[in-house]
């Protein structure tokens, strides 16, 4: 005689509402772990260990900031899934040109400008085993109407460009929208649609750059969201790295 199946496991919720974590990043990945389902979000108050690219920091003050990770099972061969990262910068400025107004631009490979200074930022994360498992970390500045002296300059909000407050679950709303779009267009017609968006709203395009060492014009971004820089004789291909002026 078979034993009784296992009674189902009930999903996760698709938003889980935290107060203060260390992270929502290692949020999401714990969640993954007990098989939460794909496009689980969480979004959090406060984080007191928020990261960005290369282990940098991400601080904001308590209810101030969009902090949000996503759960993604992507349908996107390994070698592609540095592609979701623009799709998710193309996604984060399509929802802030509609919320908030703003006319947003995008500096590889993850910042999201407004006026020059940034206003949000994208995180991607991946583990692969049997098959590979993305976190997408977002983090958008709402109501911050100052910044520390090392960001002075550096960085801006929505009340600040907008000149008015915005919900924040209005922005994660639209936000997700835009997210749904374009990993489905990603996932369904490949990076072709995002990458001409992406160009279109591209800051970095245009200037001369460096980027870990190499410097040069960045004149492109190739089919896998590498950037393509041309230095005066040579054309290098950089898939990783934090720009700066050179």
């Amino acid at each position: 005689m078979r034993a009784p199946a296992s009674p189902p496991v009930p999903a996760l919720p698709e938003v889980v509402r935290l107060g203060v974590v260390d992270s929502t990043q290692t949020v999401v990945w714990a969640l993954a772990e007990r098989g939460a389902r794909d496009r689980t979000v969480v979004v959090a108050d406060l984080q007191t260990a928020g990261r960005g690219r290369r282990g940098r920091s991400w601080d904001a003050a308590s209810g101030t900031s969009l902090l949000a990770s996503i759960l993604v099972w992507p349908r996107l061969a390994s070698r592609c899934l540095p592609t979701l990262s623009l799709a998710t910068a193309v996604a984060v400025a399509g929802a802030l040109a509609r919320v908030a107004e703003v006319r947003p631009r995008l500096k590889w490979p993850n910042d999201v400008l407004v006026g020059g200074r940034k206003i949000g930022g994208i995180l991607l994360e991946s583990r692969i085993a049997d098959a590979p498992v993305v976190a997408v970390g977002i983090g958008i500045n709402l109501s911050q109407r100052r910044f520390p002296p090392s960001l002075d300059g550096r960085a801006t909000s929505v009340v600040l460009e907008a000149g008015r407050a915005v919900d924040r679950d209005a922005v994660l709303s639209v936000v997700l929208e835009e997210f749904d779009h374009w990993r489905g267009r990603l996932e369904r017609d490949g990076f072709a649609p995002v990458r001409e968006r992406w160009l279109a709203l591209a800051d970095t395009i245009g200037r001369r750059v460096a980027v870990d060492g190499r410097c040069g014009v960045a004149v492109d971004v190739d089919g896998e969201g590498a950037l393509v820089l041309h230095d005066g004789s040579l054309v290098h291909r950089v898939v990783a790295g934090a720009i700066a002026s050179p």
